[in-house]
């Protein structure tokens, strides 16, 4: 596998339009997302601006190219579910211009986006990964400590067939039981605020 330069950073509202456009891609040409209509600008903006709010991570991966660099890719954690005792526990999403994968940018995204999270005060963190999908993306969490916590099977119907969802989880910090003001991370600043689920 060939590593492409690139430099992870936070994302930014004029990264916004080249987020929307990968995403359209693998709305419209597969069923890895359960979405069948791309979101609209404004909807990043909402998502862009909640996230922000909740002290979220909103990465992007920047190659060269270009005067100011190109979007080759981009990773969150959104809110897992909306009731507050969930707050701890987020929902990873990376997506990446088709043209650049197999080329490190996922693991370049996800392994920054796991650092940020735990700084942000979160325990756990969900993979929800459509099967039949992609395996690159069971493969890319098993990498990074994500361990199988079940399937839901049949639970999306898109281009005419039955999908399954992959669920993987990984736990930062100290263990579940362990409550949320154990470890270096937690404390009143680290919880997070709850949102609705995407």
């Amino acid at each position: 596998m060939s590593v492409t330069p690139a430099t992870i950073r936070p994302a930014t509202p004029g990264d916004l339009k080249a987020v929307a456009d990968i995403y359209a891609h693998y709305v419209t040409h597969t069923v890895i997302t359960f979405d069948e209509q791309p979101l609209t600008s404004a909807d990043w903006e909402r998502r862009f601006d909640a996230f922000a709010d909740r002290g979220l991570p909103f990465l992007v991966a920047e190659t060269p190219g270009g005067a100011s660099g190109e979007v080759a890719g981009y990773a969150y954690a959104g809110p897992w579910r909306p009731k507050p005792a969930y707050r701890h526990t987020v929902e990873d999403t990376i997506y990446l211009a088709p043209d650049q994968t197999g080329r490190g940018l996922g693991s370049a995204l996800l392994g920054e986006l796991l650092a940020r999270c735990g700084q942000a005060g979160v325990r756990q963190v969900i993979a929800v990964i459509a099967d039949p999908g992609s395996e690159s993306s069971a493969s890319l969490h098993r990498r990074f400590g994500f361990t199988a916590a079940g399937r839901l099977v049949g639970v999306g119907f898109k281009h005419g067939r039955w999908v399954d969802t992959l669920l993987m989880q990984r736990t930062l910090g100290p263990e579940p039981n362990a409550g949320p003001n154990a470890g270096p991370n937690a404390g009143p600043n680290a919880e997070l605020k709850a949102g609705p689920k995407e």
